[in-house]
């Protein structure tokens, strides 16, 4: 299983060989750092007021859960970056952190989706979009394998449910 995570992560990272594919995933991926979560939370608060804010904060819960989480989970795992473990895949920007397992770009782009739409569900198309985006960006600029990349998406869905479970009157659950 490690040899095909391996071999997917090399064929995949191929892409950001191209110079347009590696800006556009790059762009991405500098989003999924923070500033796209930031400035919809802005917007919810500017567009919908005290409803806006209390999705903020729930937003802003939920990833202030996430980034523990996925800090104490790399500092268990230490799993080394592709690009770090095999001389063939390339790091085409630099990375946050260290390790590998899980992307903390796919685990909050994943919670941080699930929260907003269960909040606004006319905001599917455009954070879900995003998410998958990000998480693919991850593996084609070198800074996660696929194996990576699906773990944080399952831990996401995990603490999205359990976010959404504990606010009563949101989502599924409300």
């Amino acid at each position: 299983m490690l040899a095909s995570d391996a071999g997917w992560c090399l064929k995949v990272n191929r892409i950001g060989a191209r110079s347009g594919a590696r800006r556009v995933f790059a762009i991405v991926s500098r989003l999924g750092d923070g500033v796209f979560w930031y400035v919809l939370m802005a917007a919810l608060i500017a567009l919908d007021g005290y409803a806006g804010l209390l999705a903020s904060l729930h937003l802003a819960a939920t990833g202030t859960v996430a980034l523990l989480l996925y800090k104490a989970l790399k500092r268990w795992t230490r799993r080394p970056r592709p690009f770090a473990a095999d001389v063939r895949i390339r790091a085409w920007v630099a990375p946050l952190d260290e390790f590998s397992f899980p992307s903390g770009h796919t685990l909050h782009a994943v919670a941080f989706s699930l929260v907003a739409v269960a909040h606004y569900p006319a905001l599917a198309w455009l954070v879900l979009s995003f998410a998958a985006s990000v998480a693919a960006s991850r593996v084609v600029l070198g800074l996660h394998y696929p194996s990576d990349v699906l773990a944080a998406t399952v831990i996401g869905c995990v603490l999205a449910g359990l976010s959404l479970w504990l606010v009563p009157g949101v989502g599924l659950f409300g």
